[in-house]
């Protein structure tokens, strides 16, 4: 059944580039003279593999923060570095429009990262992300002051900068050529691979910090490690994409549903199947009858917060 379910994900993914409002000769896509060559390998391939390794990383990510923070509430959107990273893109489109988007994304990330591991050290000073409940309302906190931030920079800002933070608010996959794929690929493949490196570290704590601790482990560099990575990741992704909520919701517990094992376990089937549920829903985006297309973060939207609101209902019902 898994393997199926695999091979029916790749099929999909294979076959979105030919599907979409314009339609694609099969036989002109060698030619790169033809529209439909044109179409196919400089909007629609890239496309594809930007949503794939964007969803990829943002559904790691989410797997490997619940596994840190014990908690299977907490995302990137959750902990607010989306928040952080769409505050920092938002500056350097009205105030410093010579950065590089990427660029910010990264500062606002990493500093939400950091802002939340000294608050740990603060709240436990003997371990880090030990306290859960703080953290996810730190991360609220930190949403809701650069939500606040967020509008100050709006009033600040020209008509055509106010639009292009709203576009990027809401989550594009709209680009033409390979130059931004090639990126995300290149960063996601990175964080896959130092994850798998770690991999038997991970799975020490899913016991315990403290069992991680008896065995050597030294957990306050590992957690930095992984938040670090996490913080370049998914600052790029996003300052790339705009904020797309929920994929690192979503991903990691349909995943542990369907596969029954330990997050060390599941880390190669989160990755792929993070990619393929962006992918998708990039497809259902591009296929909806509207005037343009839809943007990524409303159908990851309308599909995430029903499931967030399951997971809460499900979370109080275990604890009672």
């Amino acid at each position: 059944m898994k393997k199926i379910s695999f091979l029916v994900a790749l099929f999909l993914i294979c076959l979105s580039p030919f599907i979409g409002e314009s339609s694609i000769d099969f036989k002109a896509i060698f030619d790169y003279s033809s529209t439909s060559s044109i179409i196919f390998w400089d909007l629609r391939v890239p496309r594809i593999i930007l949503a794939f390794f964007v969803g990829a990383i943002l559904s790691l990510s989410g797997l490997i923060f619940q596994t840190l923070f014990k908690n299977i509430l907490i995302t990137p959107y959750t902990l607010g570095i989306a928040s952080g990273t769409t505050l920092f893109t938002a500056l350097s489109i009205v105030f410093f429009p010579s950065i590089a988007l990427y660029f910010s994304g990264i500062i606002g990330s990493f500093i939400t990262i950091m802002v939340l591991y000294f608050i740990s050290r603060i709240i436990n000073k003997n371990s880090i992300l030990t306290s859960t409940n703080s953290i996810l309302l730190i991360g609220i906190a930190l949403s809701f002051f650069y939500s606040s931030a967020l509008m100050l920079v709006f009033f600040s800002s020209t008509l055509q900068e106010n639009y292009s933070i709203v576009r990027f608010t809401l989550g594009s996959l709209d680009i033409v050529g390979f130059s931004t794929p090639l990126i995300v690929l290149f960063i996601s493949l990175f964080f896959l691979v130092l994850v798998l490196k770690l991999k038997n570290q991970i799975k020490l704590l899913l016991i315990s910090n403290d069992v991680a601790f008896l065995k050597g482990l030294n957990v306050n560099r590992l957690n930095l490690i992984l938040l670090v990575t996490i913080s370049l990741a998914v600052g790029i992704s996003i300052s790339f994409v705009g904020p797309i909520g929920f994929v690192g919701l979503i991903i990691p517990h349909t995943i542990r549903l369907i596969y029954k094992k330990s997050a060390d376990k599941l880390i190669i089937p989160v990755f792929f199947y993070g990619g393929f549920f962006l992918v998708i829903s990039d497809l259902i985006a591009r296929n909806i009858n509207t005037a343009s297309t839809l943007p990524i973060g409303v159908i990851t939207s309308f599909i995430g917060a029903p499931f967030f609101v399951y997971l809460l209902i499900k979370r109080n019902s275990n604890t009672n």
